[in-house]
């Protein structure tokens, strides 16, 4: 015979809510803005880059350097919250620095790419003029598949340890979206880098945000 479920006083109700909004403690990930942030900057640069090449100009610097726009306030506000929180689990202390390790390890691939790029577009050049062809291997082409691979894994890693179904998918389509860009054009690869970067990070830290938001609003209704 089952025992009849126990109903929880007042008092433990609010208890209960009070523990599971602590446990998010405001943290940059669990409100989304991290993953908005990101999902937002990757998926305009992606996008950008794209209609530099489609309309054939140039900005006077690379458009990823804007992410740095996502990097910097991610390290400020690991900072903080070092800092205010008074108590930080190891889930908390392991996403931070996953994040912020993510957030550096972008930094240092464009830097890579880039410093790779200007050794090898004058040896291209001078290629094309002394065969009378161009080469038919191009670089750019397989620097998708390399950030995808990237973002695929903080992601991953973030859904399964909160048990987030959406990262979860985001990190896999991540994955699956840098084996097409072997294969496919560099403007098809800049149009799922942003395709990837607005499902694996923008929707999933708006649905994030906004069930942060609705449990805040049920705190404080609890408590009138």
């Amino acid at each position: 015979m089952t025992q009849p479920e126990k109903k929880l006083t007042e008092k433990e109700s609010l208890d209960l809510i009070a523990m599971m909004i602590n446990k998010a403690k405001d943290s940059y990930h669990d409100t989304g803005i991290g993953a908005m942030m990101w999902g937002t900057v990757v998926a305009i640069c992606s996008l950008v880059k794209l209609a530099e090449l489609h309309f054939d100009f140039r900005l006077p610097f690379d458009i990823y350097w804007l992410t740095i726009l996502a990097i910097v306030p991610q390290i400020f506000i690991t900072i903080r919250e070092k800092k205010e929180r008074k108590v930080k689990t190891y889930d908390d202390i392991y996403m931070d620095y996953l994040w912020l390790a993510f957030g550096i390890s972008i930094f240092l691939m464009i830097f890579i790419t880039n410093s790779i790029f200007r050794v090898w577009e004058p040896v291209a050049i001078e290629y094309s003029q002394l065969a009378g062809h161009s080469s038919g291997f191009s670089f750019r082409e397989f620097i998708a598949p390399l950030f995808l691979l990237l973002y695929g894994i903080p992601t991953f890693v973030t859904g399964t340890a909160c048990k987030f179904k959406p990262m979860v998918l985001g990190g896999l389509l991540c994955w699956i979206c840098c084996i097409i860009t072997i294969y496919t054009t560099i403007k098809i690869d800049l149009l799922l880098t942003a395709f990837s970067a607005v499902f694996a990070w923008l929707i999933p830290g708006i649905i994030m945000e906004r069930d942060y938001r609705n449990a805040k609003k049920g705190l404080a209704a609890a408590n009138v």
